[in-house]
Formats: C-alpha cells, sequence, structure tokens
C-alpha cells in the first residue's frame, strides 16, 4: 500500500512555520484570526492527505488505512511545529513577552483583580516551554484526529 503522510506532513509542517515566521515579522502572531490560520491549514492539508491516498491506492482502502494515513502526517506535524515553536521563542524571547501582554489584556477585560492577574502571568511565564510544548502537541493530535475522521469519511474506498 502507498503511503504519503511523511510527505504531507513535512509540507504542511513547512507551510506553517512559513506562515508563522511571516505573521511574526508582519507583527501578526497575536491576533485571533492568525492563530487560526494554522490549525485550518493542518486541517485542509490532511484531508487533501486522505484524499490523496485514497486516490494513489485507487481506492483500495479502508476507513482505517485513510484516518491512520491521516492521522501519521498529524503526529509528523505535531513534532515539527512544537520543534520549530520552541526554536523560535529561544531565538527571539520577546515572543513570549507579547504572549504575556495579551494574556494581561484578556484578564483585565474580564475584571479580573490586579493580584490574581500579576499570579496568573507569572505562573504563565515560569512554566511557558512546557505548556507551550504540551498544548501544541495536544491541540495538534486533536486536530489531526478531527481532520483524519473527515478525510477518511470523505475519502473514496472501493468495494473489496
Amino acid at each position: 500500500m502507498n503511503k504519503n503522510y511523511v510527505q504531507y506532513g513535512l509540507i504542511i509542517s513547512a507551510i506553517m512555520v512559513v506562515l508563522s515566521v511571516l505573521f511574526y515579522i508582519l507583527n501578526l502572531s497575536q491576533e485571533k484570526w492568525a492563530q487560526w490560520v494554522g490549525t485550518l491549514v493542518m486541517g485542509v492539508g490532511i484531508v487533501l492527505a486522505s484524499i490523496n491516498f485514497s486516490k494513489i491506492n485507487d481506492g483500495h482502502v479502508t476507513f482505517g488505512n485513510v484516518f491512520m494515513n491521516g492521522f501519521q502526517a498529524s503526529l509528523i506535524i505535531a513534532v515539527i511545529t512544537v520543534i520549530f515553536s520552541v526554536i523560535m521563542v529561544l531565538i527571539f524571547p520577546d515572543i513570549i513577552e507579547k504572549i504575556m501582554e495579551t494574556s494581561r489584556l484578556d484578564m483585565e477585560k474580564k475584571g479580573m483583580p490586579e493580584e490574581q492577574i500579576e499570579q496568573g502571568i507569572n505562573f504563565a511565564r515560569k512554566f511557558f516551554l512546557i505548556f507551550m510544548v504540551i498544548g501544541g502537541i495536544f491541540l495538534s493530535v486533536i486536530c489531526g484526529v478531527i481532520a483524519s475522521v473527515i478525510g477518511a469519511a470523505i475519502a473514496r474506498k472501493d468495494a473489496k
């Protein structure tokens, strides 16, 4: 059975990395819409990988085959994008400050007391990399599962 998850995982990761750098350079990385672009790219990419997987196997696939191919692509994407995110934060530590400032503003809008905001910001700053790695992997896996299910559902499967 022909597989395409490595190629799609690498291509989707590359697109997400380029977009992240572009959003950082253009100072858009903290915009809510920009934060969803990567998720959209990943989801659409995995669905396309699933459709292509069925095509390169002439439709002789099962739901499980297609799902697993998409999910494996999402694992590659998760690893690459999380590693890239850690490298970005190490190269550009101001990213953390921008994220903390956005968090502070969000907490102020919710009317939280200043003492509580300070505690939250200090806690988030202290464990930032851990939260980033775990959160990045978790969100990528969740997105990958959803996109893989959608891709497996719509990919052509010939009866055997």
